[in-house]
């Protein structure tokens, strides 16, 4: 853990890519934002509700096979390539970059995602904590062009009452994403009693001042607001939670 910025209520802890857990089984080459599976950091258990950030690169024609999820909504945010979804509902789909898919897991969902491209898929697999256990499944998917969030984040998914454009998810949070230019800067909106975890998918960027490079995490709390500033052209991921 890096703290460069904090005061009684106030932080900012930036955690650099090279020190986050990892794992490689030769399709798979993952980094763990927080504790999963067989990486365990007491002091990563969660930020919020936000429970999972896994940023995944899949090798083509691999992928993961049927498996079980309940109360869960996992985002899938894709960074290159796609990923390919089928799920015991009987849902069927292709996320390509810059895409998000969600899936609720609400009282259970069998679910496999495989890269079936020429090309190794990269991702991040966003799990947020819902409010409340149970519910039915469901799964749904929605492209975000990326010049449609120049300058300015965009609402990907979320379980907030204003956010009717984006793809519902059943808990106090948001996920959002922006793309900026070296040079310019986008502001969002916090609160200083929500917690908000970011990651630059790509590029270098300043949050509040802190620098963060391509695929560090920056995990912020106790901030109204937050100024994300590109050092260089930059797309940033952001989850505001409860």
């Amino acid at each position: 853990m890096k703290l460069v910025a904090a005061t009684e209520h106030r932080m900012i802890e930036l955690r650099p890519f090279a020190e986050l857990g990892s794992a490689h089984h030769g399709w798979l080459d993952t980094r763990y934002h927080f504790s999963f599976s067989d990486y365990h950091d007491p002091q990563r258990m969660h930020w919020g509700l936000l429970r999972v950030w896994n940023d995944d690169v899949i090798a083509p024609n691999s992928g993961f096979p049927p498996h079980p999820h309940a109360n869960m909504e996992i985002i899938t945010y894709v960074r290159q390539g796609a990923i390919t979804h089928q799920d015991s509902l009987g849902n069927k789909g292709r996320t390509g970059a810059g895409d998000v898919q969600v899936m609720s897991a609400g009282t259970g969902i069998q679910h496999a995602e495989y890269n079936v491209e020429p090309e190794e898929t990269r991702l991040f697999q966003i799990w947020i904590m819902p409010t409340s256990k149970g519910g039915p499944p469901s799964w749904g998917q929605k492209p975000f062009p990326k010049a449609e969030r120049a300058g300015r984040f965009v609402t990907l998914a979320s379980g907030l009452a204003d956010d009717a454009d984006a793809l519902p998810i059943r808990t106090d949070a948001r996920v959002a994403g922006a793309t900026l230019k070296a040079g310019t800067s986008a502001t969002y909106r916090l609160g200083a009693s929500r917690h908000a975890y970011l990651v630059p998918a790509e590029g270098a960027v300043e949050v509040n001042g802190v620098r963060a490079a391509t695929r560090d995490g920056v995990a912020v709390s106790g901030e109204e607001t937050i100024t994300v500033t590109a050092l260089e052209d930059s797309e940033i991921v952001l989850v505001d939670a409860a």
